[in-house]
């Protein structure tokens, strides 16, 4: 092999894994995800806002059964938007499991099969009737 072919396989190798290495570096972290979807009502310290959007730091709701925390985060509550249709069950799990165990939360992780199933549990749901004229 010529030491020109040497090289630029060399350089192409040396740009393929810099390019690999920047995508993990861009890894989205559970705190980002909570901060990029959650953070704007709910804050970056899980406090909330007084009178608007609940506090998630020491929250029994957000620490005990993680069933109705699932089904609220997919499908939306009384003002908070539904995530079913905009976040990974990944995302969510990493976000949930983040907001259970921040802020001194004592709640048990959150796994992406966890998500999956409360996702077709809320599909399989009671579906609204359909409006008709008669």
């Amino acid at each position: 092999m010529s030491r020109s072919i040497a090289f630029r396989s060399l350089f192409i190798g040396g740009l393929l894994a810099a390019s690999a290495a920047s995508v993990t570096a861009f890894a989205a972290t559970p705190q980002s995800l909570f901060n990029d979807n959650c953070s704007a009502c709910h804050q970056t310290t899980g406090k909330g806002v007084k009178g608007a959007f609940p506090a998630l730091a020491g929250d029994p709701f957000v620490q005990g059964d993680p069933a109705p925390v699932m089904a609220t985060v997919l499908a939306g509550r009384a003002g908070m938007p539904a995530f079913k249709d905009d976040l990974s069950d990944a995302d969510l799990s990493a976000i949930l499991t983040y907001v259970r165990t921040s802020w001194g939360n004592k709640g048990q992780p959150v796994t992406a099969a966890d998500v999956a199933a409360a996702r077709a549990k809320l599909k399989a749901g009671k579906k609204p009737a359909s409006l008709q004229a008669h």
